[in-house]
């Protein structure tokens, strides 16, 4: 062979021997370096500064079960790192990800560190690499309750307002049927009366606790006189407190202010002397006091009445709820009155409090914010806003005064 041709096709078996070493080496490299991405238990670039900006608790699994990553709130859930994942679920969850390696979704129930009652949780577990699964833990307790609480109270309106419907239909059918009696005619007419007033109570109230619940901030804030909050709801109870035999009386420390809707005020209030009427015997009275004590002003409505039970105690600031549910409709309670003192309560930032003790009467206290009383300018506005309030008062009066003698004229026939 001539020696040219010799060097070319020496050069050419250099060229695919080189080749050859070169993708042997790479080759070599690749599988090292999959071999210690396999083993390695680092975390992949990002999931650390993302688990740090994480709500949820989550965290990083290896395929041992062993946390090597958390977010903050994985301690709600006793989730840490370095331990093991306890939670047989959740453990489960990862296993069967890791097994088909799509993401997976469940809704489960699980202890949250030392708390006795189990969370509602919705729990997502991925694959993030070849030996690592990222879990994270949603807690949807809170969206499960209010989610309840909606439907509970679309249910408990549907069944409030069928009952004084119902009846005003009847009614109505007696009247048709009566029309020759002019004595039975006037009895069902003022049953009919009755029935509507207890139907616009409800209505009403219900419209002021869906305000309360799903306004973000009170509709008109200023500085309220809890002197005339107080004058106000006595003078709209006045006739109610009269037709019970029951005597209102007012005392306490005078000049305390706060900072917030008075109106809604003046309802809340209300609502906790109406309570206190309709639970006291005849001849019996119901307190009101304010009391300025450092920051706070406590107003308290104390009665005389049946008293609650410690197990009606903590549900009494439910929605419909009652406490003698025979009593309530008889006398035409709502079982809204008490939530909506607690909302208003603390859309004004306070709180309420009740202590009571069966057969010897209940105090409810409202604690709010206290504010300096205003200047000049202030009590120009207190002066306007109590004209406001007094002609709202004088209707309401009037209002719960016809719609008592209606009942009245009802429970007589």
């Amino acid at each position: 062979m001539p020696s040219p041709q010799l060097a070319l096709f020496a050069l050419v078996i250099g060229i695919v021997i080189g080749a050859g070493v070169v993708l042997l080496v790479t080759w070599a490299y690749r599988m090292r370096m999959q071999a210690i991405q396999d083993t390695s238990q680092s975390i992949p670039a990002g999931i650390t500064e993302v688990l740090a900006g994480m709500d949820d608790a989550a965290c990083v699994l290896d395929p041992s079960g062993l946390v090597v990553a958390t977010s903050r709130a994985a301690a709600r859930f006793d989730i840490r790192p370095g331990a093991v994942l306890e939670n047989g679920e959740l453990r489960r969850l990862v296993r069967d990800v890791r097994s088909s390696g799509i993401s997976g979704t469940e809704t489960l129930r699980i202890t949250a560190g030392n708390a006795l009652d189990p969370r509602l949780v919705s729990a997502r577990a991925s694959v993030v690499g070849p030996r690592l699964t990222l879990l994270i833990v949603r807690d949807v307790t809170e969206r499960e309750r209010l989610d309840q609480m909606r439907t509970d109270f679309v249910s408990n309106t549907s069944h409030e307002l069928k009952t004084p419907v119902a009846s005003v239909s009847l009614l109505a059918e007696a009247i048709e049927s009566a029309a020759d009696d002019p004595d039975q005619v006037r009895i069902f007419a003022s049953r009919i009366m009755a029935e509507a007033g207890r139907l616009g109570q409800l209505t009403g109230r219900i419209m002021s606790l869906s305000r309360l619940q799903a306004a973000e901030s009170l509709a008109q804030v200023e500085p309220v006189s809890i002197d005339e909050v107080v004058h106000a709801s006595i003078e709209a109870h006045a006739v109610q407190a009269d037709s019970a035999g029951v005597e209102l009386m007012r005392g306490g420390d005078h000049g305390a202010w706060v900072r917030g809707d008075a109106q809604v005020l003046v309802e809340a209030v209300g609502n906790l002397l109406a309570n206190a009427i309709q639970y006291s015997p005849h001849g019996s009275r119901v307190g009101i006091g304010i009391r300025v004590d450092g920051d706070l002003v406590e107003i308290a409505v104390t009665d005389q009445g049946i008293g609650i039970s410690e197990a009606d105690r903590e549900r009494i600031f439910e929605r419909f709820y009652r406490a003698d549910d025979a009593r309530s409709r008889r006398t035409g309670g709502t079982g809204l009155g008490l939530s909506i003192v607690k909302h208003a309560t603390q859309r004004h930032g306070g709180e309420v409090r009740v202590w009571s003790r069966a057969g010897k009467g209940s105090t409810f206290t409202m604690r709010l914010p206290r504010i300096d009383a205003p200047g000049a300018d202030g009590a120009g506005a207190s002066k306007k806003s109590k004209k406001k309030h007094k002609k709202k008062t004088a209707k309401r009066a009037r209002t719960e005064h016809g719609s008592v003698g209606a009942a009245r004229n009802g429970e007589n026939a």
